[in-house]
């Protein structure tokens, strides 16, 4: 009886021609981030549960997949409660595991840490298309710098590793939760709300300003003339020219400590030296939150025309680590998102590949020596045994990535090598 093969719902299996794409677009991303100093770290794809769904996932925390203790019965009384049952969860983001990575290592590493990473994580997603419940996540952190040094930094060296990907027209959005928590109180909304609050406008591209509205007052219960003068605030921020930034925020959000305004100006002045020497495109986006709860001051995404949803994303997490640690450590960072970047870039640079074609009346010692002779010119060689009609096969040869063949038959004379042929429509004709 045959069985299903294909992988679980939501996952996907990836093709030799796919992975190659991943592998070029990670290697020039690394590339870029080792030339600014930060090193490759790894983290499980386990943690303890109760770090998972500390609070500062948003609504990632309801996505988790939970892994059962070890050692259970096959049956469970009805009373047993689910923290009796789960210990363990899977990771949904690169970012918490960093944080215990740090809490636990921090007197073995440099200060301040440049590091990245780059990993599968899991999140129990509706699978639908472009949404799956396995993916990767690549990932540039830096902690220990309390600057916004670290901002510039970050958004520089990402969007370097974009443009060094051939991603162009990518624009840089840029906000502050400081700056919105300001917002939201001068506009009456109470501190226990915002989160609520921000969660609602943090759907705003996908659901509208009217979307929003309905989500804040009816499904969230927020005071209706509170939300319309928040939103009416943030709505009067947007399309801001970059010199005005800072005084326009100040002016509009009156009482908002100052060193929030310091520091958007700082960093979009760093920002618009960026755009003059390399074309960087960036503007202050007041609607810009980013879901998770543990962001505590900038936050930053990159959106593409062409992508639905932002190609990278990040932000200052200045509180996240001392949940663990019992210390705050100043932080932040900054996430690709690698299935987006590589559904954008469609295909693997091209590559030269050959293959050693040998008839079955050829020893096999034959087409390996000529093999090793073609891999000591640097040439990257494959042994392949004659099979078949032959336009067939070369057309399979050229659809997995080759592109060129040596045919070693029978006949050939001794000791010489054959000739060497390109694959393509002019070889089948």
């Amino acid at each position: 009886m045959k069985t299903d093969n294909s992988p679980p719902r939501g996952t996907r299996d990836l093709l030799p021609a796919v992975v190659a794409l991943r592998d070029h677009v990670l290697g020039q991303i690394a590339s870029v981030y080792h030339r600014y100093g930060y090193q490759r770290i790894e983290t499980p794809c386990l943690e303890d549960i109760a770090r998972l769904v500390g609070g500062q996932g948003g609504e990632n925390e309801k996505l988790i997949f939970k892994v059962l203790r070890r050692g259970l019965p096959d049956q469970m009384e009805q009373t047993t409660g689910l923290a009796d049952l789960v210990d363990l969860g899977l990771r949904f983001d690169l970012t918490v595991p960093l944080t215990r990575f740090y809490g636990h290592h921090h007197a073995d590493l440099p200060m301040p840490l440049r590091s990245f990473q780059f990993g599968p994580v899991w999140r129990a997603e509706r699978p639908q298309k472009g949404r799956y419940r396995q993916f990767y996540q690549c990932d540039i952190d830096l902690i220990g710098e309390p600057s916004v040094l670290a901002e510039i930094e970050l958004i520089e060296a990402t969007t370097e590793a974009l443009d060094v990907l051939g991603l162009t027209g990518t624009t840089v959005r840029l906000s502050d939760r400081r700056f919105l928590s300001a917002l939201a109180h001068a506009a009456g909304l109470p501190d226990q709300a915002q989160n609520g609050f921000f969660i609602g406008l943090d759907k705003l591209d996908k659901i509208g300003w009217d979307g929003v509205r309905r989500e804040l007052i009816d499904d969230r219960q927020l005071p209706a003339e509170v939300v319309t003068n928040a939103l009416t605030k943030i709505e009067n921020l947007q399309g801001l020219d970059a010199q005005k930034v800072a005084d326009t925020v100040a002016d509009e959000v009156p009482g908002l400590d100052d060193q929030v305004i310091a520091d958007l100006a700082t960093t979009t002045t760093g920002l618009d030296q960026i755009a003059r020497e390399r074309g960087l495109r960036w503007e202050f986006d007041p609607t810009l939150v980013r879901g998770m709860g543990y962001y505590t001051g900038q936050i930053f995404e990159v959106v593409h025309p062409q992508s639905t949803s932002s190609v990278a994303g990040g932000g200052r997490y200045d509180r996240l680590i001392g949940r663990s640690l019992g210390t705050d450590v100043p932080a932040c960072g900054f996430s690709i998102g690698f299935e987006r970047i590589v559904d954008l870039l469609g295909k693997a640079p091209h590559r030269e590949a050959v293959a050693v074609l040998f008839d079955a009346d050829v020893p096999a010692a034959e087409a390996l020596t000529l093999a090793r002779q073609l891999r000591t010119e640097g040439r990257t060689t494959s042994v392949i045994r004659r099979g078949g009609k032959f336009s067939a096969q070369l057309s399979r040869l050229e659809s997995s990535g080759f592109t060129s063949f040596v045919h070693l038959r029978a006949d050939h004379a001794p000791g010489l090598r054959p000739d060497e042929r390109p694959l393509g429509r002019q070889t089948l004709a």
